[in-house]
């Protein structure tokens, strides 16, 4: 694997540099050239890290959408779809394919492992982002349901799931929400019979909200994440780290500060180098994504490397002097049951802090008293976190509506 890796880093190398206008100005303002690299030791020591603020400054600088990072001509382009947005603006996503498109085709591996075969049938969500699905399911032999998932359709879905005996669908926060209004109208266990898997991402799932999916309704929910955004990283068979294939994407982890590799299983930034993009690549790019990562091989065999998600760079919130983390806020929202969607924000300001702010969605047909519900939720968060807090409260509904995308929940916004 490394061999094959080297000899797609070397040739990577002199691709971008003949062909990118960020790669080639980027790298000869730090010294480099194509030369100088002659395998994954130079590679690594001597290309500089790229980031998304990197491609942001040369796309306002020079008009450029694609921020330079485009190395084909634009009338060679067969899609341009977009990233999801969930941390900054969506970036394009250019690509050239003929029978699949590159980014989502890898998944077929993982959609294999999970048990899809031919003439299953699979959910096909309407969305623009990412990319476009049903020429990729049909090279699997799966056969695509077209059904709109968003919030309002929770009958529509299950109709289309009992008709179509839909084998696997890809879900989101909104769409589990729409299942959960249904459940007593509804036997879930008996609408989702058919269903092998579903998948999930975006922002994780809570504890309280799995729990729900997987033992009350009886569905198992494999969870996907970015692979850097050279791609994503599916779960494998034992749901045990999200696999990163290392045919199709080169990983590093790096200590913030420091910049060097780290351990095995020890926490720093996910660098994402594609190695099978020759439209638009990433090359040594910063993910923002905290990881863990191990090659030790899977319980199942494999020895592609494994990643498990720690946060995001800059997710920390100051609040009186003391950092309040995502996950810490999620744990005690969703101990209360009229919260266990876990819909909630993290509402920041350019100002020092003194009281942390959220905004928290709950759910009406739970929920008998509002003012009560804030009075016990504001008592659990200050007595857990340790600072003062201010909340808004909203309907899970209403909540929604500051979403980032369809398929995005940002859970730390700027006010």
């Amino acid at each position: 694997m490394r061999a094959a890796q080297e000899a797609a880093v070397l040739e990577l190398v002199r691709f971008a540099w003949d062909n990118s206008p960020l790669y080639r100005e980027y790298w000869a303002a730090a010294g480099v050239t194509p030369a100088d690299i002659t395998g994954l030791d130079d590679f690594t020591t001597k290309i500089p890290t790229l980031t998304k603020a990197d491609i942001k400054a040369y796309r306002a600088r020079t008009g450029d959408p694609y921020g330079g990072l485009l190395c084909v001509d634009r009338k060679d382009l067969v899609s341009v779809t977009t990233t999801s947005g969930t941390t900054s603006a969506p970036e394009p996503l250019p690509e050239i394919w003929t029978e699949a498109p590159p980014l989502p085709t890898v998944s077929a591996r993982d959609l294999y492992a999970h048990g899809l075969r031919p003439g299953d049938r699979v959910i096909v969500p309407a969305g623009a982002f990412r990319n476009y699905y049903d020429d990729f399911y049909l090279t699997l032999g799966l056969t695509p349901v077209f059904a709109d998932s968003w919030t309002g359709q929770g009958e529509a879905l299950i109709r289309a799931i009992r008709q179509h005996k839909v084998a696997y669908m890809h879900v989101h926060l909104p769409c589990i929400m729409e299942f959960e209004k249904l459940e007593s109208k509804y036997d879930l266990r008996e609408v989702f019979a058919s269903v092998k898997f579903v998948s999930f991402a975006g922002q994780p799932m809570g504890a309280a909200l799995k729990r729900k999916v997987t033992e009350d309704w009886g569905v198992k929910v494999v969870t996907y994440t970015s692979a850097g955004d050279t791609g994503t990283a599916w779960e494998g068979p034992d749901l045990d780290g999200f696999q990163l294939w290392e045919d199709t994407m080169y990983p590093e982890v790096l200590d913030t500060l420091t910049g060097e590799p780290v351990g095995d299983m020890e926490v720093g930034e996910l660098v994402a180098t594609d190695l099978d993009n020759r439209v638009a690549p990433y090359i040594r790019f910063r993910s923002g994504d905290l990881v863990r990562v191990t090659r030790k091989p899977s319980s199942t065999g494999r020895t592609h490397a494994r990643m498990w998600f720690s946060g995001r760079r800059g997710d920390e919130t100051v609040v009186d002097g003391k950092a309040v983390v995502v996950g810490d806020v999620w744990r005690l929202v969703e101990t209360l049951p009229e919260l266990t969607d876990g819909m909630f924000q993290i509402l920041r300001s350019d100002s020092p802090m003194t009281r942390l702010r959220l905004r928290v969605g709950y759910a009406p047909e739970r929920t008998a008293d509002i003012d009560d519900l804030e009075r016990r939720l504001t008592g659990v968060l200050e007595s857990g976190l340790g600072v003062g807090v201010d909340l808004v409260l909203l309907t899970v509904e209403d909540i929604l509506e500051y979403s980032s995308s369809v398929a995005k929940f940002p859970r730390t916004v700027k006010e």
